[in-house]
Formats: structure tokens, C-alpha cells, sequence
């Protein structure tokens, strides 16, 4: 069965899934958007208090569409702003901030999110009451002691629940009061133009920064054609080394992405993991402190019309299968071959909004699947089952 799909990926690892755990009993209460807190007078089965599990009603709000769509609404900036502050926090983590003071002689400039440099210092924002906080893998990776520094200030020891490299995802916990929850919105309702605020730490000095910008363009890949992030939201509200994990906001308050990274020596030209992406990852990681990911065996890039020239094929869009493919894997085991476009995964077409690697993660190991390859002047289909990620990579 596909399900909810995470949105960044290493494009060699071509054949990578994520599952979304909704109704375990075992996953916190998230925050509801402000529609689902607006609609809830009007629905007998309320969200379940924490630690009594997230049922299926409460996921079910969670994915109830706003009454009034964010990306129609006109932003009230500093009554937003007020209202997510308390749930956004700095996360530290101990190692890394001890490895980047011993390097800064020698990397005097950090480089951004996921690329190589930003070490030590992020943002998350809490998603629920039971303490459990989103952020960037990368601003963890390497870590084995983290803080967070709450919004009054006050710095609270951090547990690392699960962390995923492929989306750049991770959770961590603390104990005690929480000071403010924000909800995940709903990523897939966003359009271009839309009003965002970011929010977050900048530099891991100037904490509780907002700003203000507009949603630039949807479903990019960074850097193009290969990853490893895909289904970015570009946005221009300014973020710099630091905001690594902060929320990316909408005018009703909710968080729509996690700002991820930026482009250096660019203007305005930041990106956002998408918040659906986002919230599947992070019910995974709470459930099992790890993502699982199937595995397909292909490096691939999205078709051009250049190479529907060189390749002379009818179609217009598809992945391109760049290098040679293991003979042992599901894709060798299916006779795909260097130059085969996928155009299809269960009939579900591989676009530019859907790339095949996106496409891809909406599925897990064991799940079997009708691939549609355009090869020359002949298509054809072929069955195949995923494999297992972690035991099929060398």
C-alpha cells in the first residue's frame, strides 16, 4: 500500500520509502492547526488527552482541510509571531558545538543546513504537550548530548528520539512543562505567493528571530536534478546558519515546513521541508526511532526535453535511469537497464511536481509494484518487489 511519502532523498539511493504510523497508540498528541482548534466545538470526539494516544479522529483533524485557506489569507505577522514564539526553541547540540569551536580557525564561514559546515547550534519547535520536538537531522547528526533553550530563556537537557538523514528529520524530547505547542499544517495547500514567517535562531546567537517573506516556488530539488533534497518549498523569508529546524509558518499560525537550508551567496533563496513530509517522518521516529526505506536500485534524473531528443522516446516526462544497474537488485531482477525512462510507478505518472524518487517513498519493503518503462519506441511494464534498504546497500 503507498503511504505518505517524506520529502528529501539521496537521488542515488533511488529506491527509499517512508511510512506514515497514524493511530498508534504509543505516538503523542500533536498540536491541532488553528482550524482544527476552530472546528472542534463541532466534533463529539475530541483529541485524546496526552499520553492516552493519538487516535484515528485525532489523526483524521489533523488533515482536516482550514475553513479559510493560509494561502488566501492576508498575515497578521505579530499576532502569529506571538502566538508560535513559545513553541519555538534553540537546540544545542554539545558535540558538534565542541568539534566547530575546535574548527572555526579552519571554516571560518559555516555553510548551510545540510551542507557541510553548521554545526552546533539550530531551532526545533515543539509539536505536542507530551515535550517531543522537531528539528534538522543535520543540526544533531554527530551528537550525543543536546539542550534547547525554551523562549524565557531557560535551558533544559534534551533526549535524541530518532534522527533521518534522507529527509533531514529528527525528534528529540524534554521532560517538564512545555511552554507552547505548534501544529503541522498542511503542506500540500500551499501555493506560490502565499505570506510565510520564519522563525528561529540565527547564527545560534540572535534567538527568537522572526521574519518575513512570501512562498517563491513548490517541489524544487536541491541541487538540481540531484538531490539530495526534492519537494523543497522556496521561500525568501531570511534564514541563515542556525535556523536549521525552525518552523516555516503560515497565516493561520501552523507550520507548513522546516527551513533546511539556504544558498550561499544567493538572495532570498531559502528552502523548507514540507510539514506533510515533516509529520511522517516524526510519527515514525517517535513509534520506532528510525524510518524505514525500501530499496529499488537505481540512480535516476528527471527526463529533459534535450534527452527525449537524444533518447527518442514518446514521452515527455519521466526519471532516466543514469548508471548501470546491480543485476541482484529488484530493478536488475526486473531487466531495467542505463537509458530506460520510468514513467509510472502503479499507474501513478513520474512529473516534475511527482518526481520518481518521490513517488517512490510512498512506499515501504515488501510492497510490490507495477513499474512503467519507456525504453526507445517500446513500453512495457514489469512487477517488482522492494527490497529492504538497509540490507540491499553495500
Amino acid at each position: 500500500m503507498p503511504r505518505v511519502a517524506p520529502a528529501a532523498g539521496a537521488a542515488l539511493a533511488a529506491g527509499l520509502a517512508v511510512a506514515l504510523l497514524a493511530g498508534a497508540p504509543s505516538l503523542p498528541v500533536l498540536a491541532q492547526t488553528q482550524a482544527q482548534t476552530q472546528n472542534q466545538d463541532h466534533d463529539q470526539n475530541p483529541t485524546p488527552e496526552p499520553g492516552e494516544g493519538a487516535d484515528s479522529k485525532a489523526m483524521e483533524r489533523l488533515s482536516t482541510p482550514p475553513a479559510e485557506s493560509a494561502a488566501a489569507m492576508t498575515m497578521d505577522a505579530v499576532s502569529v509571531a506571538e502566538r508560535v514564539a513559545p513553541a519555538v526553541v534553540s537546540v544545542i547540540n554539545i558535540n558538534a558545538a565542541a568539534d566547530a569551536a575546535d574548527a572555526a580557525a579552519a571554516t571560518p564561514e559555516p555553510g548551510w543546513g545540510g551542507i557541510p559546515g553548521e554545526q552546533g547550534a539550530g531551532t526545533g519547535f515543539i509539536i505536542s504537550e507530551d515535550g517531543y520536538i522537531v528539528t534538522n537531522q543535520h543540526v544533531v547528526d554527530g551528537g550525543e548530548t543536546f539542550e534547547v533553550i525554551l523562549v524565557d530563556g531557560e535551558m533544559r537537557e534534551a533526549t535524541l528520539i530518532g534522527q533521518d538523514p534522507v529527509s533531514d528529520v529528527a525528534v528529540i524530547h524534554i521532560d517538564g512543562a512545555i511552554p507552547g505547542t505548534v501544529a503541522l499544517g498542511d503542506s500540500d495547500a500551499v501555493k506560490v505567493g502565499q505570506p510565510v514567517l520564519a522563525l528561529g535562531s540565527p547564527l545560534g546567537a540572535f534567538t527568537n528571530t522572526v521574519t518575513m517573506g512570501i512562498v517563491s516556488a513548490i517541489g524544487r530539488t536541491y541541487p538540481e536534478f540531484f538531490g539530495p533534497y526534492t519537494n523543497l518549498i522556496q521561500h525568501d523569508a531570511a534564514i541563515n546558519p542556525g535556523n536549521s529546524g525552525g518552523p516555516l509558518i503560515d497565516a493561520h499560525g501552523d507550520v507548513i515546513g522546516v527551513n533546511t537550508l539556504g544558498i550561499p551567496d544567493a538572495q532570498g533563496i531559502f528552502f523548507a521541508v514540507p510539514a506533510n513530509s515533516v509529520r511522517a517522518v516524526a510519527m515514525e521516529l517517535i513509534d520506532k526511532g528510525e524510518v524505514t526505506y525500501p530499496y529499488f536500485g537505481v540512480a535516476t534524473i528527471p527526463l529533459t526535453d534535450d534527452q527525449v531528443a537524444i533518447l527518442d522516446v514518446p514521452v515527455s516526462e519521466g526519471a532516466v535511469v543514469i548508471d548501470d544497474v546491480d543485476p541482484a537488485s529488484p530493478a536488475g531482477r526486473a531487466g531495467v537497464r542505463p537509458k530506460d525512462v520510468i514513467i509510472a510507478i502503479d499507474d501513478r505518472p513520474i512529473t516534475d511536481e511527482e518526481p520518481f524518487i518521490e513517488v517512490l517513498f510512498g512506499y515501504e519493503p515488501g510492497d510490490t509494484v507495477v513499474m512503467t518503462i519507456q525504453r526507445g519506441q517500446e513500453q512495457f511494464t514489469a512487477t517488482v518487489t522492494l527490497a529492504d534498504r538497509e540490507e540491499s546497500m553495500p
